[in-house]
């Protein structure tokens, strides 16, 4: 029987944190497992460990949807574990699916457990492993890591053109952000905001920024955008996850503007509570939906480039605006001409976002 890899005496070792909210290469090694093998069982079985909850209208439902898409269109078994928001719940998950038979490729965006990888991955050659959100140090794996693809998105280049909406949309010429934690990805949304916004004319200091603390406190989201409201803020826009629900809440209330993160989150809300969804100006869409369809699609086919880390921008289709009936209501013709201009010049190059990475 398989040695248990003792991630949990790990985590006490090593100080964790949760997170959050190129050409194809060759196919893995040989000590790798490979996908023909997979291929030849029932079927793929891909699991995605959650380090939260279903529900958030954001970013785990995002990742959920382009799973579900690939099990419906791609005939992949998809199953899928709310490990909740505790680090150890999470940790203890992804142990069970290692020791799985059963399960193939394991997916998750924990930024602690991908740490871990470079170790943990040698330990499982039968496993693929799929980090989403989150760098893997490569240079550290002792064998490269064939069985580990990771996949980050240029949420600093989205973030930039919805900085640069906002400010040109704004009234007050003050605008705000709500940040579920203060970690690197987070701050990488923000560095693009306050950038895009300095280019639509606000100056830094009236690009207000509150981090919560959390993912699922939407009181707490609500707390604080109404805050920004009253500090004269007209447009909020929410990178909470859960936590973020209650920006929009607090949009509702105040008579102000929201923009949303990672799916199109006016046309989701706009289900249940259509006064809600018409305070959302637009979204800044992570596609985590798309990016997981095109890992799946890309492992079928056997082009998944192992041992690497793939960055996912505006020309890829990795990150931009809901360009929805919302956005194309409310914003100006001046304003979209405008803002199409700059999302060319970000494309082409020609503007450089800053990050933190």
């Amino acid at each position: 029987m398989k040695k248990r890899i003792t991630i949990l005496s790990l985590l006490v070792v090593g100080a964790m944190l949760l997170a959050a909210c190129g050409s194809p290469a060759a196919a893995p090694a040989a000590d790798a497992p490979a996908a023909e093998e997979a291929a030849a069982e029932d079927k793929i079985v891909a699991v995605y460990v959650i380090g939260g909850t279903l529900g958030d209208k954001s970013f785990i439902d995002s990742a959920h949807r382009g799973l579900t898409k690939a099990a419906e269109e791609l005939g992949i078994e998809y199953r899928y574990v709310e490990a909740s928001s505790d680090t150890t719940k999470i940790m203890a998950a992804l142990e069970d699916a290692m020791n799985d038979p059963e399960i193939d490729i394991i997916i998750q965006s924990q930024g602690d457990f991908t740490e871990l990888l470079p170790e943990v991955a040698p330990e499982y050659p039968d496993k693929y492993f799929v980090a989403f959100d989150n760098a893997v140090a490569y240079d550290q794996c002792a064998d490269g890591c064939p069985n580990v693809y990771a996949m980050t998105y240029a949420q600093n280049e989205g973030s930039f053109l919805a900085g640069y909406y906002a400010g040109l949309m704004s009234e007050t010429g003050i605008i705000g952000a709500v940040g579920g934690m203060d970690i690197p990805v987070i701050n990488d949304f923000f560095v693009g905001y306050i950038q895009g916004a300095g280019e639509a004319g606000i100056a830094e200091e009236n690009v207000l920024i509150q981090f919560a603390g959390g993912w699922a406190d939407p009181a707490k989201g609500k707390e604080l955008a109404l805050t920004m409201y009253q500090q004269g803020a007209d447009i909020v826009f929410q990178v909470a996850g859960g936590t973020g629900e209650g920006v929009f809440y607090a949009a509702e209330e105040a008579g102000k503007w929201a923009l949303g993160v990672d799916s199109d989150q006016a046309l989701i809300i706009e289900e249940t509570n259509p006064e809600q969804a018409a305070v959302i100006l637009t979204s800044m869409l992570k596609n985590v939906d798309n990016s997981m369809f095109r890992f799946m699609e890309m492992f079928v086919n056997g082009t998944v480039p192992w041992g690497t880390t793939e960055t996912l921008g505006i020309p890829e289709g990795g990150v931009g605006l809901a360009y929805n009936k919302y956005f194309d209501e409310y914003t100006p013709d001046d304003v979209k001409e405008k803002l199409f201009a700059i999302q060319e010049l970000v494309t082409s190059g020609e503007i450089e976002v800053a990050t933190v990475f």
